[in-house]
């Protein structure tokens, strides 16, 4: 099945390390959400053919927006497209917007996966990096969810982050176990030039955890969520049994999306070929652009076949099941193990790949050192 990913780009404070297509302009907020419906609208011929069977509502924060706004698109979303009546439906939400009022009406949009922005459970470090809710109000969000029928809610956690102790990021993974949600996504800050926090680093005004300190958070906290009945399935992704986050599964299977709203990116098979685009990052463009009848698409491009295969091998290392070798076979005719033979029998006596008759993939220390495995079949 396809997945679909919609962009909302309003937040109500941007994050001192984020680097993504968002923004405070909620003054074009309506003007924004005419452009977007145009756009769905725009594609629902070009879909007819496929099925959803993921939607994930990303941004920014789409809590953050007008009451009813949520409702209405997803209303458009089952006009245009064939959505699958099982299908994961995810939408994202930063804790100071959760509400009851609005988490009730994503549930009454059909909505039945939660992704809440939690980052840490420190307060002190929470407003070191611009988030502008706090530990209490993480919490009475996922009562909030809890009490309007969530039942799939995920929480994104950070390490690595300024002032942060290996302490402070167990007490964060503590409070999501003690909650007992099902779902926890567990990142590494990346420091993004441009970003204030990129600044307060360069000039030296605001010092990280180096890598070690950062590892060894990383060390304790994965112990103490296998600890705790979570499943590593991705490097950064752990679950109880049966919540994984489908519409993620997706892109590390490097299957098909597509992208509708401001930045978003697509993977589609068109005519037999595999294409990437993405829409512009510029919300005047975006907007005039649609509003002229044109689709605001920038950087389409046909992906060779040795590239496609790359791409698979890239995304599909990163789940702790890995590659499925007959899946390999039936999309590019070969088995994975004969075409990397090489790349592969120099990760396995560095000990950091796993080869069976079903399929190959990085132990824990491949996953450690992902980026170097990868090389190895770049360099192939």
């Amino acid at each position: 099945m396809t997945g679909l990913y919609i962009h909302i780009p309003f937040c109500k404070s941007k994050c001192k390390y984020c680097d993504f297509v968002s923004f405070p302009e909620y003054e074009r907020e309506d003007i924004y959400f005419v452009a977007l419906i145009s756009e769905i609208r725009r594609y629902a011929p070009l879909m007819k053919d496929r099925r959803f069977g993921t939607v994930f509502i990303g941004g920014g924060t789409p809590t953050s927006l007008k009451s009813g706004r949520i409702k209405a698109l997803m209303d458009e979303v089952r006009k245009c497209f064939d959505i699958d009546e099982n299908a994961e439906i995810t939408c994202e939400a930063n804790p100071e917007s959760a509400t009851e009022e609005k988490l009730m009406e994503l549930i009454e949009a059909g909505i039945n996966r939660l992704s809440i922005g939690m980052q840490s459970a420190s307060d002190s470090i929470l407003k070191t990096i611009g988030r502008i809710h706090t530990r209490a109000d993480f919490i009475k969000s996922v009562e909030n969810a809890r009490t309007v029928g969530f039942k799939n809610i995920n929480a994104d956690i950070m390490h690595g982050l300024p002032t942060q102790t290996q302490k402070d990021y167990v007490s964060a993974l503590e409070l999501a176990a003690e909650l007992d949600l099902p779902h926890i996504s567990s990142y590494s800050l990346i420091l993004e030039e441009g970003t204030p926090l990129w600044e307060s680093v360069s000039n030296g005004a605001m010092e990280l955890p180096d890598a070690d300190e950062t590892a060894d958070m990383e060390d304790a906290g994965f112990i103490f969520l296998n600890e705790k009945g979570y499943t590593r399935y991705e490097i950064s992704n752990f679950s109880k049994p049966g919540f994984e986050c489908r519409h993620n599964i997706n892109y590390w299977d490097n299957g098909e999306y597509l992208g509708v709203g401001l930045n978003s990116h697509s993977a589609l098979s068109l005519k037999g070929d595999w294409t990437r685009f993405r829409n512009t990052d510029n919300l005047s463009e975006y907007i005039s652009e649609l509003g002229e009848g044109k689709l605001p698409v920038r950087d389409t491009r046909r992906i060779e076949p040795d590239e496609e295969m790359f791409e698979t091998i890239m995304l599909g290392l990163r789940k702790c099941s890995g590659i499925s070798r007959a899946e390999f076979q039936k999309r590019f005719g070969a088995d994975m193990a004969v075409l990397y033979a090489p790349a592969i029998a120099e990760l396995e006596l560095d000990g950091m790949i796993e080869v069976t008759e079903d399929s190959i993939y990085l132990n824990n220390r491949g996953l450690d050192f992902q980026n170097e495995a990868l090389l190895k079949f770049m360099e192939q």
